[in-house]
């Protein structure tokens, strides 16, 4: 149960929350509960091929920030094209794959630049995705990717940072070394986050609230602890209380 400390206790929520439905109604009624118990929601494939532009802005109207979680892999041409497209919505993250390579990346950093600039809005922070939370070292292994999954990801953060990204998506596992390597500044977002009484899944590399929040994980993404509760919004604060209660308003 909720200690019922208010998340306005905590000068900057880290929670988002994963809305990874096709159902707009669904998602819609999700974002007014969570109006004040989560940072920022995430939005995934699922939910923006089923209705692009005008669902991203029905859930954007709720008026918390937006992570638009498409994870772009192309050329760096259509890449690029395609965040210039994006750029009228204004989400606050945006990402694409990091192992589309050095010049994507770089190419995905200046169109969210110039495309911003031409839309009137402000550019998303850019995030990379490294290795997926679903993949281990003998996933890795299979596709003829030799180096343990923690050296990949920190081998893809280093040329995401490289070339303009902001930050990357990585398992909580990845935060210390890539904190160390990278610096304060560059921008961890960490999914594969399960409360301690969580199942986890189909994720094969995760870690409480707490814990990732505690080695410096700047966004926590948490979906089906919260949208498959039977109180989404009393999941939600107790997520954001625990990380009170273990120091996160510090």
């Amino acid at each position: 149960m909720s200690s019922g400390i208010s998340t306005t206790d905590m000068p900057v929520n880290p929670v988002y929350c994963a809305l990874d439905t096709p159902d707009l109604a669904q998602a819609e009624t999700l974002a007014a509960q969570l109006a004040g118990h989560v940072g920022g929601l995430k939005i995934g494939m699922e939910f923006f091929y089923a209705h692009g532009a005008q669902g991203y802005q029905a859930i954007a109207g709720h008026g918390l920030p937006v992570f638009l979680d498409l994870k772009l892999h192309d050329i760096p041409n259509t890449v690029a094209s395609a965040i210039r497209a994006l750029s009228p919505l204004a989400p606050t993250y945006l990402n694409v794959h990091a192992g589309g390579g050095a010049a994507m990346m770089a190419a995905a950093a200046d169109a969210a630049r110039d495309g911003a600039v031409a839309a009137g809005t402000k550019p998303p922070l850019m995030l990379a995705v490294t290795i997926l939370t679903s993949l281990g070292d003998s996933d890795l292994h299979s596709m003829g990717v030799s180096a343990t999954a923690s050296e990949q990801v920190l081998r893809l953060a280093a040329m995401a940072q490289a070339n303009g990204m902001d930050g990357v998506v990585c398992s909580a596992y990845e935060i210390a070394a890539l904190r160390a390597a990278l610096g304060s500044d560059f921008k961890l977002v960490v999914p594969g986050i399960r409360p301690a009484d969580s199942a986890t899944q189909d994720q094969k590399r995760v870690m409480t609230p707490a814990e990732a929040h505690g080695l410096g994980a700047d966004v926590l993404v948490v979906g089906r602890p919260i949208t498959q509760s039977d109180d989404p919004s009393m999941a939600a604060r107790a997520i954001a209380d625990s990380l009170i209660a273990n120091g996160a308003d510090k």
